[in-house]
């Protein structure tokens, strides 16, 4: 691997770790503000719809003017936003703050178009799976660095989470050399954002079928992601560090799952069942976590569903992955990212909307429909399975 790989393999770890500080914090910052359940729904809603429609103005950028030079414009677009929010006086401000992260958040995509400019064919597996690891460390290392700030306040999350996006800028800006070696000179419209493609793209034979799963599995998931930090706040009565620890396990077990427990899985067993077993306890999972109102259970649950909850996604991706022809892995798999963006954005509207924070029983509410609308996804999965079968 050459010198550029690693300078990206570093800079993804730190934009990890500056989104997955926020991740416990997002939701109990608004409320600092007033904002009610569904205005701080809005906080995650806001940034993923900016990330979707910014994402292909920014990769198409980054082919005409380089990319080195737009990488600089998202890692400062990221520190701008998050001093920005750490420091917030109003709730307007945090809302800019959020909607500023999201409309230069394609710095994951860049990353990833530096390694294909400069990694080999031959190599290039390898080189993503280092960077997949990156991104799991960060899920871990994250919500650590994150209970640290939060001694200080929850605004403290966010200023720490843009200087750790300040010392990627400042990477790039001294270490990464350009790697496109010859610019597009062909007329960019920026205004077409390629939602013709995401329309034709459930109707593609094979694949087609897949990003409709994940696009239900993203969403049911959000809603999740979402609705267990004002359950976990409201219902068991627990405070940030405690949420923040939650989120950490969930990293914790995610990581030696993937780097472990999957190897010893998928040689014992099929893929498919693997993933069709998956969707089942995480169903089950989100049904039975508001069964009982009691933290210590409501851990045990979440330990379960972590444990085969990480092998969804990697599943999908590898499936949609197999089912595409060599020459349209690029679009397919951005396709995919593109879905799942939307249904990040759609997840924590439909959680804030069934909330009534008058009635502590309606925070239950949106976990029993993730878990309900899982297992409609699971069955439709496997209905369909020849079709995306390898």
């Amino acid at each position: 691997m050459n010198k550029s790989f690693w300078i990206v393999a570093l800079i993804s770890l730190i934009n990890t770790l500056s989104t997955t500080i926020l991740i416990p914090t997002i939701y109990l910052y608004g409320k600092e503000f007033g904002l009610n359940d569904f205005q701080a729904s809005l906080l995650f809603t806001i940034y993923f719809l900016a990330q979707f429609f910014a994402t292909p103005v920014i990769g198409k950028l980054s082919d005409r003017l380089g990319r080195k030079p737009m990488l600089v414009v998202s890692l400062a677009g990221t520190v701008i936003a998050n001093l920005l929010a750490g420091t917030a006086h109003t709730a307007s401000i945090l809302f800019f703050g959020r909607f500023l992260d999201g409309i230069t958040g394609g710095n994951v995509s860049v990353a990833q178009a530096v390694i294909a400019d400069t990694i080999p064919p031959s190599e290039r597996a390898k080189a993503f799976n280092i960077v997949g690891a990156t991104f799991a460390l960060g899920f871990v290392v994250g919500p650590g660095i994150s209970l640290l700030a939060q001694r200080i306040s929850l605004g403290a999350s966010f200023i720490a989470s843009g200087l750790i996006a300040l010392v990627g800028l400042i990477i790039t800006i001294l270490f990464l050399p350009e790697s496109l070696a010859q610019k597009s000179n062909k007329p960019i419209d920026l205004l077409n954002l390629g939602l013709q493609n995401l329309i034709t793209g459930f109707s593609t034979p094979r694949i087609g079928i897949l990003f409709i799963i994940n696009f239900l599995l993203g969403t049911t998931f959000s809603i999740f992601t979402f609705a267990l930090q004002p359950y976990f706040i409201h219902v068991l009565k627990q405070n940030n560090q405690g949420l923040t620890l939650l989120f950490l396990m969930f990293g914790v077990v995610a990581v030696t799952m993937q780097l472990w427990g999957f190897g010893i899985l998928i040689n014992k067993y099929k893929l498919l069942s693997i993933f069709f077993v998956s969707l089942l306890l995480r169903s089950l999972s989100f049904m039975m976590m508001p069964v009982w109102e009691n933290v210590v259970y409501f851990a045990i649950v979440g330990f379960i569903f972590s444990l085969f909850n990480s092998f969804v996604q990697p599943i999908i991706t590898t499936l949609i992955s197999l089912n595409s022809k060599p020459q349209e892995q690029g679009l397919a798999l951005g396709l995919n990212s593109s879905y799942l963006s939307i249904a990040n954005a759609i997840g924590p509207v439909i959680a804030g909307l069934l909330i009534n924070q008058n009635n502590l029983k309606s925070y239950a509410y949106p976990l029993y429909l993730a878990g309900f609308l899982t297992f409609l996804v699971l069955v439709l999965a496997f209905r369909t399975r020849t079709k995306y079968r390898v």
